[in-house]
């Protein structure tokens, strides 16, 4: 007994330290192509690979960038960016999830339903940027509008796969313990569809982001999609990357707070190797 605990004390001591390593490693190795690239984007210019007249330093691009922080530039184009995406991206989950739910847990419904969404599914949302403009204006509500349109179709038809995949052994273990349909839904089949769900918003989220820089690229007099468009027509190169490169970042922090709700949501479901 004395053995193993010297043995224990010896080893305990170091697993923060191995975990602090293999922490650091991960991120060594996720994010060493990246400096690459950033380094490469640096050189290229410097070196005379491309025109720096057209795809200017990093740095440069960084600068820029800096600038337009500091400014309040690059915040008002962002803050009209990010409410309109998420106007549109928060309607379409109030609509498409209680509706998918809904059409998922009747089978009729889904049987009948399914060419129709199919169709919309198929339809790309900016095609019908032209009608939304017609309709609506060149407003906020056209942009709002494309955004819900763009949204809703995936986390629908995620939803209403996720409620119609449901393992039917879990249903049939459920309704032997003789509880009602409502439970049934709530305690059985709500949880069983949150991951296939949260693939649909995830989809969603970076769905809204394209589609509205697109939007504001055509009718806007401030966003990210304007900044781009603006820039590029004023010859300002370096503030046009640090456009683009705002949008990445944003689709990047959408995308991972969308996996941590996901995580947090799905605390129940193990992996497989646990």
């Amino acid at each position: 007994m004395e053995t193993i605990k010297s043995i224990q004390s010896a080893v305990e001591p170091r697993k923060p330290k191995l975990f602090v390593f293999s922490s650091l490693q991960k991120v060594f190795k996720q994010s060493i192509v990246l400096v690459a690239l950033f380094l490469l984007w640096e050189i290229a210019p410097r070196i005379g690979l491309v025109d720096q007249a057209f795809f200017p330093k990093f740095s440069s691009v960084v600068v820029s960038w800096w600038n337009m922080v500091i400014s309040g530039e690059l915040f008002a184009h962002f803050m009209a960016s990010i409410t309109r995406s998420v106007s549109g991206f928060a309607l379409a989950l109030l609509i498409a999830i209680p509706l998918g739910l809904m059409i998922g847990w009747y089978p009729l419904a889904r049987e009948l339903l399914n060419p129709v969404l199919e169709l919309f599914r198929n339809t790309a949302a900016l095609a019908l940027l032209p009608v939304f403009m017609l309709l609506l204006g060149i407003g906020e509500t056209s942009k709002v509008a494309i955004v819900l349109f763009a949204c809703t179709w995936p986390v629908l038809l995620n939803t209403i796969a996720a409620v119609g995949n449901v393992d039917p052994l879990l249903i049939k273990s459920a309704r032997s313990m003789n509880i009602s349909s409502y439970q049934l839904f709530l305690k059985v089949i709500l949880p069983a569809s949150v991951p296939t769900i949260f693939t649909g918003i995830r989809m969603a989220g970076t769905g809204a982001i394209l589609v509205l820089i697109a939007a504001e690229m055509v009718g806007a007099k401030e966003g990210l999609g304007y900044l781009i468009t603006y820039s590029q027509y004023n010859f300002q190169i370096p503030e046009m990357y640090a456009g683009i490169l705002t949008i990445a970042l944003l689709g990047l922090l959408i995308n991972q707070g969308l996996s941590m709700l996901e995580r947090k949501f799905s605390k129940w479901k193990q992996p497989v190797n646990s």
